[in-house]
């Protein structure tokens, strides 16, 4: 990684020390039994890619969940990132890659009302099970996203639904609430942003070799996904996020905002190492009629470890 940073880059980075500490758990969805209902996985044809999703529940309300960077991942694994520089080893950060059985997901899968909400969650072309294709950077990729997951939705047959979107995901649901507004009931999103700064290109770039990530960190994603698989999506991830920065204003989709129509809900960890409180604050002063909900001891995965605070947040708010 870069091992020459900033004061507040430095700062950021050393603050993802306490991302998750090795005490701390993680709650797992346990197997299909566990969730009331029973768990539907799947593939169907959308936009020529055959997408993969898991649905539970019964309830008339459809949910649909967005995952970050590499998808829906069905197994959770804690993935430090060590630079091979000692004097820059505090730069740990926690991503979610698939496996199978369980979910990045898994404690709004087991634990949303399953009277009230049908609840989706699905794997973006190229990652997880919805491969082939491979996963590919465009410009448009976050809106080729919003309309796949629009599209999955109402290949599903659900006539309207509702959005829970995590970091990338929250920033697919934007745009999808604001290009496709009749069909969105309403959005939750947190650890997302409408635009890139060069503080979040800095943390960006420190991931992307991923040679030089300790082997302890490597082995579990080449067994995974298949080392070059997952060497090359992390690099074209990083080229894809960072190509916003050579925009105006770094727009990834800022511009978008004033467009959304449904309540929506933004929530942000107060501790969160990955998405500054700025990015928060902007989303929510230009999406009109928004509310920010501020948790502060949450950090980037705060809906996995509040998974009770952060599900009866989104529940009250859906309904």
């Amino acid at each position: 990684m870069v091992a020459v940073l900033g004061g507040r880059g430095v700062l950021r980075l050393r603050l993802l020390l306490s991302a998750l500490k090795p005490g701390i758990h993680v709650p797992r969805a346990g197997p299909a039994a566990a969730f009331g209902t029973s768990v539907t996985s799947a593939k169907v044809a959308v936009n020529g890619v055959q997408l993969h999703y898991q649905q539970t529940g019964e309830g008339d309300h459809a949910v649909l969940l967005l995952p970050g960077m590499l998808g829906n991942n069905d197994k959770e694994k804690r993935l430090y990132m060590f630079s091979t520089d000692p004097t820059t080893h505090f730069f740990p950060e926690i991503f979610l890659f698939r496996g199978s059985g369980e979910t990045d997901f898994g404690p709004q899968l087991k634990n949303l009302n399953k009277k009230l909400f049908t609840v989706v969650a699905w794997d973006p072309r190229g990652y997880g099970h919805s491969r082939p294709p491979d996963r590919d950077f465009p410009a448009d990729f976050f809106e080729r996203d919003a309309k796949d997951a629009v599209d999955l939705m109402k290949a599903l047959k659900f006539k309207k639904v509702s959005l829970l979107g995590w970091s990338d995901g929250g920033i697919t649901a934007l745009i999808a609430a604001a290009k496709y507004p009749s069909y969105i009931h309403k959005m939750v999103i947190w650890g997302a942003n409408a635009y890139v700064t060069d503080e979040d290109s800095m943390i960006y770039e420190g991931i992307r070799d991923v040679s030089k990530w300790s082997e302890r960190t490597r082995k579990p994603l080449e067994a995974l996904y298949g080392y070059d698989y997952f060497a090359r999506t992390c690099e074209k991830w990083v080229d894809g996020i960072r190509q916003f920065k050579h925009l105006p204003d770094g727009n990834i989709c800022r511009h978008l905002l004033p467009r959304v129509q449904c309540p929506a809900l933004i929530v942000h960890g107060e501790k969160d190492p990955l998405v500054p409180r700025f990015h928060a604050d902007f989303i929510h002063k230009h999406v009109k009629g928004s509310r920010l909900h501020l948790m502060p001891e949450g950090k980037h995965n705060l809906h996995l470890r509040f998974a009770d605070e952060f599900n009866k947040l989104a529940e009250d708010f859906l309904q």
